[in-house]
């Protein structure tokens, strides 16, 4: 599970690096860095509360590429993306996406935030591994900084929670489940033409689904029950009515 280091690029207003002081706080997250900020004072220690140690410790850069040195990879927070693959620079992604994604990911994750009023600039986030973007109303879109760092970093504190504890089912206990599955189609005589696919499509749900070891082993009894129950009946000779 990835470190998470928050970058606030020339933020404007002390009160809202205090508050994503805090937020850092609530969600587990430590090291923040500032790129030419504001001046921050009692304001931003008022909004702060508990983060307040966070905000002490926090360091001041001159620039972004400063600020990311010794990341293993840095997200880039938007309010404008789009689904043009000719426009692949502004793709980006639901923050519940990108917290899956680095989940299971060792090293330090940076994650940038823009200016209060207009964001990272196009050469910052060209500098950026992925983009990430909250789902807003399209009548005003666009987040306050501090409630926009509280929406990401609870996402990613969220995903480590839940990966933590979780055993995910191997690759090996995964074709298993395959091959009960295969197994169950042809007790019940599922037609030839069609097994090559619902085969490529089962195969497709559990790689969406990801299922941990306890969901394997519950899935596994069920169709593996189900087969033998089948295969039973068949081999029972027929009561005539």
């Amino acid at each position: 599970m990835p470190r998470v280091r928050v970058i606030l690029v020339e933020p404007k207003n002390e009160g809202n690096v205090g508050a994503v002081a805090r937020a850092m706080r609530n969600f587990g997250a430590s090291e923040l860095v500032l790129v030419r900020p504001c001046p921050i004072g009692d304001e931003a220690g008022k909004r702060a509360m508990h983060g307040r140690e966070i905000l002490e410790a926090a360091r001041t850069v001159d620039s972004l590429a400063a600020a990311v040195r010794g990341a293993d990879l840095l997200v880039g927070t938007s309010g404008i993306d789009t689904e043009s693959e000719k426009h692949f620079a502004r793709i980006a992604m639901h923050p519940r996406e990108l917290a899956a994604r680095v989940a299971p990911m060792d090293g330090t994750l940076a994650v940038a935030f823009g200016r209060e009023d207009f964001g990272l600039l196009e050469d910052e986030l060209a500098q950026c591994d992925l983009l990430v973007k909250i789902p807003a109303s399209a009548e005003y879109p666009i987040l306050n900084l501090s409630h926009a760092a509280t929406i990401v970093l609870y996402e990613l504190f969220g995903a480590r929670a839940a990966a933590r504890g979780r055993r995910e089912a191997s690759g090996f206990e995964k074709e298993r489940l395959q091959e009960a599955f295969a197994a169950l189609l042809e007790a019940t005589h599922y037609p030839d033409h069609k097994r090559g696919r619902t085969k490529v499509m089962f195969r497709r749900l559990v790689g969406r689904a990801v299922p941990s070891k306890w969901e394997f082993h519950a899935l596994m009894g069920v169709l593996q029950r189900a087969t033998k129950r089948i295969e039973r009946l068949e081999r029972e000779p027929r009561r005539l009515t």
